[in-house]
């Protein structure tokens, strides 16, 4: 049977005429494959735009994978570039090419763990499809997890050996200060918790994903934050390539999805890390109103108005930032922005008087005056906060779907 199957694809690569060299790679890991219906090895690889990628990597893939039984796996966020298109026509003639088209689901972390979760190997590894993974140290990341019966093994840009490649300085300093911030929430000793490129172990990945968050690109700082006890990890060096087809997904949301991910690994089990944003916003409007408020009386305005306009620029700056940072998902643009802000305001106005009435009540049964400004503004906050998620943001997000 598995001399039939490898000759009807055999004649398949040959009819597409498929170079000699790939069509002997592809014979080669079918080959290994066929040997036996045990995966040794999944490659999770998540995409968006990649197209002009994906034939060179699954090729490279094949070659310094050959002897050992692995698919491919990528998990495609709905490439309006056609990757997924590209993927499926390799698929057609490597059975160990395999895609996940996700419809209206976005995010690398989530895709990857999508992916993990889709393969039945008992090793997983994971890496972007841009080609700037060395993909040739695959094999010795693969051979010295099951030797050593580690955890993790992390490919490596920060350790003797590695290096960051061609990266700007400003990328290498904001890799640093990730580096230095991920020590706060991860449980290992790793240089590089910012790499995209490891290999894990399937019951590492069983033990933690129910606590895992799926935020943002920081796959690794996620699992390593997930788990409850030390994790046994190893590293391999390499140098990071430079990319040779596509653009870079590196935005200011990759820096607020990671700073997400910190808060959600931080006080998740206590607060959503939503509503923590919500109050962290709330409280730099609260400090840009008390500086407003007091340049404009400096400045001889009467107190009445001087509070108006403090307020509301304290507001409308709160529904910008908001906007950008707690609702990014959700995020309104173009004309949206004006109905946005109206139900903002209006939701706000409700919550100030309620925080103005709770706080006077609390001081007439004589609270200190402290603790009743507290309550008040924490009951408010608790409002704004749940009104606008509906009547903000939730609506305008399904009209604009």
């Amino acid at each position: 049977m598995a001399v039939s199957k490898t000759s009807e694809l055999a004649a398949a690569l040959v009819s597409r005429r498929v170079p000699v060299a790939e069509t002997l790679a592809a014979l080669s890991a079918f080959g290994a494959g066929a040997s036996s219906r045990a995966v040794e090895l999944a490659v999770v690889i998540p995409t968006y735009n990649e197209r002009d990628n994906i034939a060179k990597l699954v090729s490279r893939l094949e070659s310094g994978l050959a002897g050992i039984r692995f698919e491919i796996l990528f998990v495609d966020d709905d490439s309006p570039d056609g990757t997924s298109e590209a993927v499926r026509q390799l698929a057609m003639e490597r059975p160990w090419v395999r895609i996940i088209r996700r419809i209206g689901r976005r995010g690398l972390a989530s895709a990857c763990l999508e992916g993990m979760m889709a393969t039945v190997a008992p090793v997983i590894a994971v890496m972007d499809a841009d080609l700037q993974h060395d993909d040739s140290i695959l094999r010795r990341m693969f051979e010295t997890l099951r030797e050593g019966h580690y955890d993790v093994v992390v490919g490596t840009r920060n350790a003797s050996g590695g290096s960051m490649g061609g990266f700007a300085p400003w990328r290498v300093k904001l890799s640093n200060w990730g580096l230095r911030v991920s020590r706060l929430v991860t449980r290992a000793e790793v240089s590089d918790p910012m790499s995209g490129f490891f290999i894990v172990d399937r019951k590492f990945v069983d033990e933690v994903i129910h606590r895992t968050s799926g935020i943002g690109f920081k796959i690794l700082v996620d699992l390593l934050a997930s788990a409850r006890r030390t994790v046994l990890l190893a590293e391999v060096p390499y140098t990071f390539r430079v990319r040779e087809h596509g653009e870079s997904k590196l935005d200011l949301n990759v820096g607020l999805d990671y700073l997400y991910l910190l808060l959600d690994k931080i006080f998740g089990d206590r607060i959503p890390v939503r509503f923590a944003l919500y109050v962290l916003v709330g409280a730099t409007g609260v400090a840009f109103y008390l500086g407003t408020l007091g340049a404009l009386l400096h400045a001889n305005m009467a107190f009445a108005r001087a509070q108006m306009i403090a307020t509301g620029l304290a507001m409308t700056g709160n529904f910008l930032l908001n906007n950008l940072v707690t609702y990014r998902d959700a995020r309104l643009t173009g004309w949206r922005l004006i109905p946005g802000l109206m139900s903002f305001y209006l939701a706000c106005s409700v919550g100030f008087v309620t925080n103005l009435s709770i706080a006077q009540q609390l001081l007439d049964r004589g609270v200190n005056w402290l603790w009743a400004g507290f309550a008040g503004l924490a009951i408010s906050s608790v409002w704004n906060y749940g009104v606008t998620s509906v009547f903000t943001w939730r609506r305008m997000k399904s009209r604009k779907r």
